[in-house]
């Protein structure tokens, strides 16, 4: 099994750099210029991407991505949808790390292993189901790992031990690390100091963590960083500036550019080497 998100990782701490994952909801605003928006975002530096499935009910997002699954459905949006345009990113970048977001209605409607062989078939590296807990996805596990899908755990300040020994013992890739309490979105004022959390979640041999919730701006990726975190997702952000330029292509290619060029520079070390964990 190849394991991308490992690769990355590996090279990116050879380069004294973090990881910035951007998030979008597949078929935003309609498939076509949904894959075009993504090998936008590649191209302009992002090391992974994080895709959300459509859903009608996104309980864990905020109000700016419940409106791009709003317009992804609109558009006629469906799993077979999602598969061709994560196929031809796959096509386009073979090296790249892509996970899904998801939730478990989406992986049951068709069957967890029918789910996870089509998400395999379509070069998808790893699942995130945000509605599913830690201590409830066992029984998930083993059809993922057969169809050699990466489960993502998410993990809480408010975690105890058998939450992060079950992250440990299920989540592979990456554990995404939830920066606040509440749902997504744009948070000006994140102060990203989890330091403690990372050393639990490393004491007890969980996946790299990932920052996500509210990161926003570079000075949010560089807190993730400080705090041990091995990069940043940054969602209502991107989504953000999807809806503020439905109805230009060229600006939104040049805003999405801008942005993520700045947040990847946020990841880069400088030469005295990442600062201690500040926050406890």
């Amino acid at each position: 099994m190849k394991d991308r998100y490992q690769e990355l990782f590996q090279q990116l701490d050879a380069r004294r750099e973090g990881a910035f994952i951007p998030f979008i909801v597949l078929g935003d605003p309609n498939p076509e210029r949904s894959l075009a928006i993504a090998k936008t975002l590649v191209e302009a530096g992002a090391d992974a991407l994080e895709l959300g499935l459509a859903f009608s009910d996104p309980v864990a997002d905020g109000p700016i991505i419940q409106a791009a699954d709003n317009r992804a459905l609109a558009a006629g949006m469906r799993q077979e949808h999602a598969w061709s345009i994560t196929s031809k990113l796959r096509e386009a970048y073979p090296d790249l790390p892509m996970g899904l977001l998801v939730y478990a209605n989406l992986v049951e409607v068709r069957g967890a292993n029918a789910f996870y062989a089509a998400a395999h078939e379509a070069g998808v590296d790893s699942v995130l189901i945000a509605d599913v807990p830690s201590l409830e996805i066992d029984g998930y596990t083993a059809q993922a790992a057969a169809h050699e899908i990466s489960l993502v755990m998410i993990a809480t300040p408010a975690a105890d031990e058998r939450q992060l020994q079950a992250i440990a013992r299920c989540g592979r890739g990456y554990t995404y690390v939830v920066t606040r309490t509440g749902v997504t979105g744009v948070d000006e004022d994140a102060q990203l100091c989890h330091g403690e959390l990372i050393e639990r979640l490393e004491g007890c041999g969980a996946p790299p963590a990932i920052f996500g919730f509210g990161i926003s701006k570079p000075d949010h990726v560089r807190q993730a960083l400080a705090a041990g975190a091995k990069g940043a997702i940054s969602g209502s952000a991107v989504v953000r500036r999807i809806e503020a330029h439905l109805d230009d292509d060229e600006a939104l290619h040049a805003e999405l550019t801008s942005f993520v060029s700045k947040m990847k520079a946020a990841t880069r070390q400088p030469a005295g080497g990442r600062s201690e964990r500040p926050c406890h």
